[in-house]
């Protein structure tokens, strides 16, 4: 199997953007381990950046997980439970990629992946590997590895990104619309001469419609109107330890049954205020591979 799995699952629009040549290559729980993975973590792309740089994908809104060779981890180091067979044929090296099983589905995969005992809801899910965290070449050369590695594993569900080339900001932002149009949360960009680092880098960039931040909930405020009898707002810790209420994007659902305090939120804004807080905070989403150093992790 090849990248090409993702093309064929809508990830790409195909007559937008072309692929590289091959000259040019229910009860939750995670359960904790020891460390978080070392993984590598994007910067905002700045429209001064040379595109052609870069080898570009779509950004993938799944559960990013970390095979360190026998297992799947979490950022922050928790594991997830997959079946036996899901990881029979991965190898027994560091894998950098995401769980994922389509656009606009992050809450369907996040209550799969997040049981304690893993069923066949497992069959939706796919591995799609991104990187090779082992490997010493940059990610021009890594990006030629990942895909013989795919095609030696030789699984439906096991995936490598396809990763495609534009000349300038004018198709970078034409590609980035028209994706987004299709329900895609943006693009990734990956500098062509970057090696694998932990943490944030600038060799990985991140390209969205809209800037989204991750915040810990800490209290709520009572709705009213329409929203009598359940939650107004969340009130969220910023990492500046400012705090703000984000009422935009939540459900019914969840408000009658808001994020609980100390889990960790993924919100979208756009810009910021003159005091420096984000403008328009809309929730989108819990952030299931952060756990909050104020949550408790359920084990049984």
């Amino acid at each position: 199997m090849s990248g090409s799995f993702i093309a064929e699952h809508s990830l790409l629009l195909a007559a937008a953007v072309p692929l590289i040549s091959e000259a040019d290559s229910s009860h939750l729980t995670l359960l904790a381990v020891d460390a978080s993975p070392p993984v590598m973590l994007a910067t905002e792309f700045k429209t001064t950046l040379p595109v052609d740089h870069y080898l570009i994908s779509e950004k993938l809104d799944g559960v990013r997980a970390f095979w360190n060779g026998t297992a799947f981890l979490t950022r922050q180091g928790h594991e997830i439970k997959a079946p036996d067979w899901f990881t029979s044929g991965l190898p027994d090296i560091r894998l950098d990629g995401e769980l994922w099983i389509g656009r606009q589905r992050f809450a369907e995969l996040s209550g799969i992946v997040r049981r304690e005992q893993p069923d066949d809801d497992w069959t939706r899910v796919h591995y799609v590997i991104f990187d090779l965290p082992e490997y010493p070449g940059v990610f021009s050369q890594r990006s030629k590895q990942l895909t013989q590695l795919v095609a030696k594993i030789d699984q439906p569900w096991i995936a490598g990104v396809d990763y495609f080339q534009l000349s300038n900001l004018s198709e970078l932002e034409s590609t980035l619309k028209q994706l987004s149009q299709a329900g895609a949360e943006g693009l990734m960009l990956h500098h062509k001469k970057g090696i694998y680092q932990a943490g944030r880098s600038t060799a990985l960039l991140k390209y969205k419609l809209y800037q989204d931040a991750e915040a810990v909930v800490v209290g709520y405020t009572p709705g009213k109107g329409q929203f009598s009898g359940m939650t107004g707002a969340l009130v969220v810790r910023l990492p500046d330890g400012r705090q703000m209420k984000i009422g935009s994007g939540l459900s019914h659902s969840e408000r009658r049954n808001p994020p609980a305090k100390g889990s960790t939120i993924t919100y979208r804004f756009n810009g910021y205020t003159t005091t420096g807080l984000p403008r328009f905070a809309r929730f989108m989403r819990v952030r299931d591979d952060f756990i909050s150093s104020q949550s408790t992790i359920q084990t049984e």
